[in-house]
């Protein structure tokens, strides 16, 4: 483990894993750390060295010199690229891998877009960034929205009333309830989900521009997702899959918890 010093951002935190000689870059989901894909030790872990990145507001990565006022800005999609760049500053410029879970992919893909000439493949499991989410896209752009949100932030009662609304109404699921629920139970975690989620609000990735880098480089591409995904399912990402030659989209028995034993069974048994 280690860390890199981006300028205008501060110090990222990183995790090193896996058994393969391959380089991999990779963003987790939120409420995890860069250990997430620890998970997928018979299959991703033999073929790569991981250096899984934590989120800010998530392990040791910490901002720097940010204000609740430029949090609540965003991060602009322009500081991405310092990723890689301090990554090659340390490590020597070569040509890597990315693997990204949900929210986690944005930043992947942004990688992609920038510098598609160093990526050999890109590996993406339920993820955020292919499509718009109009849930998260109204809490953060959305002036109602984001009224809403940081009076539920500072509320005991009122994020957990909506996650039992939604489940109720079933726009959520069980499962995505529980998940949810376990982020927001006391106050420092609901700023945290405040903070990450507006921190990463302008990280949108140009998905047309994507599909033509991906072809014409080429990179390898594989998507995973959740056939019980109501936060990203298939559907939503279908604008982009369709239009995508040679990558293979995959869709498991799962939901949206998708970094677990099982998946790293069914990427294993699609190697052999």
């Amino acid at each position: 483990m280690g860390f890199l010093q981006i300028h205008g951002l501060g110090r990222v935190h990183y995790h090193e894993y896996g058994s393969g000689n391959r380089p991999m870059l990779a963003f987790h989901g939120y409420g995890m750390t860069g250990k997430q894909f620890h998970v997928l030790q018979n299959s991703i872990l033999t073929k790569y060295h991981v250096y899984g990145f934590d989120h800010f507001f998530h392990g040791e990565s910490a901002l720097e010199d940010w204000t609740e006022e430029h949090i609540l800005a965003g991060m602009p999609r322009s500081l991405v690229k310092y990723y890689l760049e301090e990554w090659f500053k340390a490590f020597g410029t070569q040509r890597v891998s990315l693997m990204a879970y949900s929210i986690g992919a944005k930043l992947a893909l942004i990688l992609l877009e920038e510098y598609p000439e160093w990526i050999d493949e890109i590996i993406l499991m339920a993820p955020d960034g292919l499509s718009v989410y109009k849930g998260f896209d109204f809490l953060t752009n959305k002036s109602i929205g984001k009224y809403f949100f940081r009076k539920a932030t500072k509320s005991n009662w009122m994020a957990p009333a909506l996650l039992r609304n939604l489940r109720r109404l079933r726009i959520i699921d069980g499962n995505l309830y529980n998940i949810a629920y376990n982020e927001i139970d006391t106050e420092k975690k609901r700023l945290d989900v405040y903070y990450t989620l507006n921190l990463i609000r302008l990280l949108q990735p140009d998905t047309n521009k994507i599909i033509k880098l991906i072809d014409q480089h080429p990179v390898k591409c594989t998507i995973i997702f959740g056939k019980h995904d109501k936060l990203f399912p298939r559907s939503a990402a279908r604008p982009f899959t369709d239009q995508l030659t040679e990558a293979e989209i995959h869709e498991v028995p799962l939901g949206h918890w998708l970094v677990v034993p099982a998946l790293d069974e069914y990427l294993l048994d699609l190697s052999e």
